[in-house]
């Protein structure tokens, strides 16, 4: 019977190096998915943030600003402007809710709507880009998610202590 002998564990110095980071290693993808995207969507007449919005208007229609936030995880200060260019565009539409006047909801315009179909092309090309198989991208999104619940949880939990 053989059992496993762990690695050495590596040097303190070894944490400290770029190259160990995941955070890097995160953001380096990010910035790298980035510039793919931006490539992208430029026919679309889109950036990265404004393709984000309209793909929760095309999932969920008619949506309180509010709402939009918490999905894309951006705080009003980012979103507002993002909203304005994204109106000015034609392509969605700010309303106050008629059940709350305090509330503003936000919804695709036609044009916004229409705009669907041609971004239907955007995530195949952006799988073929990965290199990944179907399979390991979605196991890269599900642990992807794994650490987004564990960080959000543990920054809950530095926030709530004295």
């Amino acid at each position: 019977m053989t059992t496993e002998v762990p690695p050495p564990a590596a040097p303190d110095e070894d944490w400290l190096s770029l190259d160990g980071q995941v955070c890097f290693s995160l953001h380096a993808a990010s910035r790298a998915f980035n510039g793919v995207y931006r490539v992208l969507l430029k026919d679309l007449g889109l950036t990265y943030p404004q393709y984000l919005v309209m793909l929760v208007l095309w999932e969920h229609g008619r949506t309180p600003v509010k709402r939009l936030g918490e999905l894309l995880r951006l705080d009003s200060g980012t979103l507002s402007p993002l909203l304005k260019r994204l109106e000015t565009a034609g392509l969605v539409r700010r309303e106050r809710s008629a059940r709350d006047e305090r509330s503003v909801e936000i919804h695709p315009t036609e044009e916004g709507t229409a705009l669907r179909e041609r971004a239907l092309q955007v995530p195949h090309r952006i799988a073929t880009a990965t290199g990944f198989t179907l399979e390991e991208i979605q196991t890269l999104r599900t642990t992807l998610n794994r650490l987004t619940t564990a960080l959000d949880a543990t920054t809950l939990n530095t926030t709530e202590s004295p």
